[in-house]
């Protein structure tokens, strides 16, 4: 396993990271005994970052990582948000900042996690109620207290993480990032080089569509992405041409599709961490196989203009998803 640094002041961290959320929600039925196997596989081949959050099964998939974590006794950074507030059951979300709202939550986490201290803790969406100097400074005061190590934000414009960064310095800035989603690239991932803060690429993979394996007709129950515009009818009949044409490079290069955007990812810049998340075991270690897999600067520019980003079809989000992002 390749190592990055977690900003220019962070911790080390695995050059790619466990997304933990689909063990827990949004993907179908997950099983917790494979989970657990699959989060120490993940550990014992070199992965040291789990990623987590409070409202991933409303506090489930903490729990699933601190009944993983008894098994283990190496390194492991765990990062997890909050932020997201929702109904048991039910999609639609509203965002809280509130500073007491900061403090409850991570007591809460830390409870669930069975842990003294959050690693990395991230404001999961921005509350465009609160004044974002009012939410860090929140979680600034839980650093000074010992309850958090590092922190960051997610989802958010460039202006909101300058602001963020001037009260407390911040590890980390989580966003979808992956060959069909790719904003940041314009605004954002220049000023977090500019102040030295690392990008977490979430669903890196598309939530599995660039793999090229998804049937459509085949999703579980309990599988959110058949809502997702960029998955339905002929959106997604003109983004899995698109990726049929990937498809075509990584074959020629003689690795698997996953691998070759995943290592897409990877090779847009040494500060950039890429989260997949998988359930099985498989897949898992084929994504570790990505870190393994080296691009020369002409295959980037040859893997960006067969998939080019103003050809997707489809917001990533449904209008609930979308609240908060970007903010």
């Amino acid at each position: 396993m390749k190592m990055r640094r977690l900003g220019a002041n962070g911790p080390e961290v695995s050059a790619i990271g466990l997304g933990c959320m689909g063990m827990s929600e949004f993907y179908g039925t997950a099983n917790d005994d494979e989970s657990r196997k699959a989060i120490l596989t993940a550990l014992e081949n070199g992965i040291t970052m789990l990623d987590t959050s409070d409202q991933y099964g409303y506090g489930h998939n903490e729990e699933l990582i601190a009944s993983a974590l008894k098994l283990w006794h190496g390194e492991v950074l765990v990062a997890t948000k909050f932020g997201i507030v929702r109904e048991k059951g039910k999609y639609e979300r509203t965002v809280c900042g509130r500073p007491e709202f900061v403090r409850q939550s991570c007591e809460a986490s830390l409870k669930r996690l069975q842990r003294d201290v959050i690693d990395l803790y991230y404001i999961h969406r921005i509350d465009t109620s609160v004044p974002i100097e009012d939410t860090i400074g929140a979680m600034a005061d839980l650093v000074k207290g010992g309850k958090v190590r590092y922190i960051g934000i997610s989802e958010a414009s460039a202006s909101t993480i300058r602001r963020a960064h001037a009260v407390h310095s911040l590890a980390a800035i989580q966003t979808e990032y992956s060959l069909w989603t790719r904003e940041v690239d314009k605004e954002v991932l220049p000023v977090l080089r500019e102040l030295g803060i690392a990008l977490v690429a979430y669903s890196p993979l598309g939530r599995g569509f660039l793999t090229g394996k998804l049937d459509p007709n085949r999703f579980g129950r309990g599988d959110f992405r058949p809502m997702l515009p960029r998955f339905q009818g002929e959106n997604y009949e003109h983004n899995r041409a698109l990726v049929d044409l990937l498809d075509d490079l990584a074959r020629a290069k003689g690795i698997d599709l996953a691998n070759l955007v995943l290592a897409w990812v990877l090779a847009k810049g040494e500060d950039i961490i890429p989260i997949p998340g998988s359930t099985r075991i498989r897949h898992l270690l084929d994504n570790i196989n990505a870190v393994g897999v080296s691009l020369s600067v002409e295959e980037v520019q040859e893997i960006e203009s067969v998939f080019p980003i103003e050809k997707v079809k489809g917001e990533r989000y449904t209008a609930a998803g979308m609240l908060g992002i970007n903010g």
